[in-house]
């Protein structure tokens, strides 16, 4: 499995644990520019919820956690509002959130709720 696959797997789980958490998906892969991509937007209760999903087969190179830093929440945070300028409907609450898969094949997901960007 490639890592275009992968990250597509880790995506889908991440959906999936999502909805069953009680989720609505709204969107995903959605795409600011170049550099901002949302994989999930997602909505709880009266919350958008953007989430950013990294996933990996084994932690030899660190957690996925670890390879979100404060440029690429930067980044999520610009395409966020970008999202919520574009949308019809008023937003008044959202956050950034971070869903890990860990080993796809037999999954370990973790979730951070409302990451900052400090």
């Amino acid at each position: 499995m490639n890592n275009k696959q992968k990250g597509t797997l880790g995506e889908n789980l991440a959906c999936e644990y999502l909805k069953k958490a009680g989720y609505k998906i709204l969107e995903t892969n959605f795409r600011y520019s170049k550099f901002s991509e949302i994989d999930i937007i997602a909505k709880e209760k009266d919350t958008i919820v953007f989430v950013e999903v990294k996933t990996r087969s084994t932690t030899a190179f660190g957690h996925p956690f670890e390879a979100i830093n404060s440029k690429k929440l930067g980044h999520i945070y610009q395409a966020a509002l970008y999202y919520m300028q574009q949308s019809s409907e008023p937003h008044k609450n959202f956050r950034i959130d971070i869903v890990s898969i860990l080993s796809p094949d037999n999954p370990k997901i973790e979730h951070l709720k409302n990451v900052s960007l400090n």
